[in-house]
């Protein structure tokens, strides 16, 4: 059985950071292109980042860009986002998803965890 957990969230003030973690399970994680989504109450779900398989290229939100770090290791099937210098609107419940393409839509992934959940006041 495919399963993702997702850990690290939490509340922060703004300007600070946080690591999420998306721990996966069986051969799928080494296999699958990960990525980051979130959704804030209310709003729909929206892509964070992206990684290949092997880690080499990433893509980003622009709302994220230079501010978040997408990372993961395939022998620890782990999936990363090092959230720095956070504002009130990162605010969401973040996702770890998994799927066959590299793309930043919702549709191309095919499992997914439950949900970390980001507060940043402010």
């Amino acid at each position: 059985q495919v399963q993702f957990v997702e850990s690290g969230g939490g509340l922060v003030q703004a300007g600070g950071s946080l690591r999420l973690s998306c721990a996966g399970s069986g051969r799928t994680f080494s296999r699958s292109v990960m990525g980051w989504f979130r959704q804030a109450p209310g709003e729909e779900r929206e892509f964070v980042a992206v990684i290949s398989l092997s880690g080499v290229t990433t893509g980003y939100a622009d709302s994220v860009k230079g501010r978040f770090t997408i990372s993961r290791d395939n022998v620890k099937n782990t999936l990363y986002l090092q959230m720095n210098s956070l504002k009130p609107e990162d605010t969401a419940l973040y996702y770890c998803a998994a799927g066959s393409r590299y793309s930043t839509y919702l549709i191309e992934y095919d499992y997914w965890g439950q949900g970390t959940q980001v507060t940043v006041s402010s």
